[in-house]
């Protein structure tokens, strides 16, 4: 009974190392974190990481072969995504345990948003709370098919890249919410900052859509 018991640890660890080799990239996890947004095609996903196409291909093989991401190949390309909503969860407790244990990290977050004049977030039970109100314009500044793919209800879709062309749709005399793709996405940060130098009250809400979702399940 003892070796039966042995084996099956050493059989069920050793598996559950598969996880702890695939995602022991800091690439590879940033790719996991970008996948949360939805599914996307090898060369977006180079693109947003800055690596060439033939080493995200090589990266997001060992992601599939420890099964944390599937691929349709549709023509030419192909299109990949999370195995399921457990592996979103698992990028997220991993952020967050990283960022309790791991002191170079809330440094890091420090200094970024210390160098941006301070940009405390807006907590997520305020901002549901100022919606219901209706004293707060929320803004969704990732790409649009990120939006179109998932988005918080009542966001307005308004790209980085386009929101200067959009100023004059926004409320001077309402408070301007944007957000991202969560934690490590500085796409809010960017967008409060030229918000707020053409005089908009404007803050970040540093979760993700798919944290909204989840805080709202609870």
């Amino acid at each position: 009974m003892f070796q039966e018991s042995r084996n099956f640890k050493d059989s069920t660890y050793t598996q559950l190392a598969r996880i702890g080799k695939a995602i022991a990239s800091p690439k590879r996890l940033e790719i996991l974190d970008i996948l949360t947004q939805g599914t996307k095609t090898v060369d977006a996903i180079a693109r947003e990481t800055e690596m060439s196409v033939a080493n995200t291909s090589q990266h997001l093989q060992t992601l599939l072969e420890a099964r944390l991401v599937e691929f349709q190949k549709q023509g030419i390309y192909s299109y990949y995504k999370l195995a399921d909503k457990t592996v979103a969860n698992f990028i997220l407790s991993l952020q967050l345990l990283a960022e309790k244990r791991i002191a170079e990290i809330q440094k890091l977050r420090e200094e970024i948003y210390t160098n941006k004049d301070n940009m405390e977030p807006i907590e997520m039970g305020q901002l549901i709370d100022r919606m219901k109100e209706g004293k707060v314009t929320l803004i969704d500044v990732r790409p649009k098919e990120e939006y179109e793919i998932m988005h918080i209800p009542g966001a307005n879709s308004i790209p980085i890249e386009e929101l200067e062309q959009h100023l004059s749709d926004l409320p001077a005399n309402q408070e301007i919410v944007a957000y991202c793709r969560g934690r490590y996405c500085l796409l809010s940060v960017e967008a409060v900052g030229l918000l707020r130098r053409h005089g908009f009250k404007a803050v970040r809400l540093e979760e993700s859509v798919q944290e909204w979702y989840s805080y709202n399940a609870e």
